[in-house]
């Protein structure tokens, strides 16, 4: 009787290692096409960890600096050495932006109040910059489609591609891994647009 449970459960056991190994996941890749590999497949594993979501591109990302009319900066710090204190300092000093500085630990930054959530600011802002780690970005656009703003954008250096479908499934323009600073720039007297992915350098003025 021992022998017969052992040999159902072995073969239990070998079935589901069998069905496992023939399931398969589809993958999507950069270029716009799909696969189909088996699920516990190290390709599998490779290609979801790879980067196969793609934001806005520069097009689009310049209308939304354009359309704009307020920023808030999730994270931002009252300590000069940060790069949200660097990239407030250029919305306030060369846009026509409302900037709004979110931070629940200071009273002031750049001269300006700061407030304690997205729900406490004046206004629904038009984007909301974000200085947190990958981690807090979920978590951050349940905050962003509670208020309304249409826009999130995800400072350069931080990636959460679950995070980025979950917000563009949800509505919102999706921005991630990019500067502000720098494509608020580069859109406004920097680099033309055409010569945006090129990295041909212009002279032409500001784009109005």
């Amino acid at each position: 009787m021992t022998t017969d449970v052992t040999a159902d459960v072995l073969t239990d056991v070998t079935t589901d290692a069998a069905t496992a190994a023939s399931a398969e996941t589809t993958v999507q890749l950069v270029n716009g096409l799909s696969c189909s590999v088996p699920s516990n497949s190290p390709l599998a594993k490779l290609l979801r960890s790879q980067r196969t979501w793609e934001g806005p591109d520069a097009k689009a990302r310049l209308r939304l600096l354009r359309e704009a009319k307020s920023i808030a900066i999730v994270g931002a710090s009252p300590n000069p050495a940060r790069s949200s204190y660097f990239v407030g300092t250029y919305l306030q000093q060369s846009s026509n932006y409302r900037v709004y500085f979110v931070n629940p630990n200071a009273d002031t930054i750049l001269g300006e109040k700061a407030y304690p959530d997205l729900a406490s600011l004046p206004e629904v802002p038009d984007i909301v910059d974000v200085f947190r780690k990958a981690s807090d970005i979920p978590a951050i656009i349940d905050e962003v489609l509670a208020v309304g703003a249409p826009t999130i954008w995800v400072q350069l250096g931080i990636w959460n591609q679950e995070a980025a479908e979950y917000g563009e499934s949800k509505g919102l323009n999706v921005v991630m891994d990019r500067c502000l600073k720098i494509e608020h720039a580069r859109f406004n007297g920097g680099l033309h647009l055409l010569g945006f992915d090129t990295g041909q350098i212009t002279a032409r003025k500001t784009i109005r």
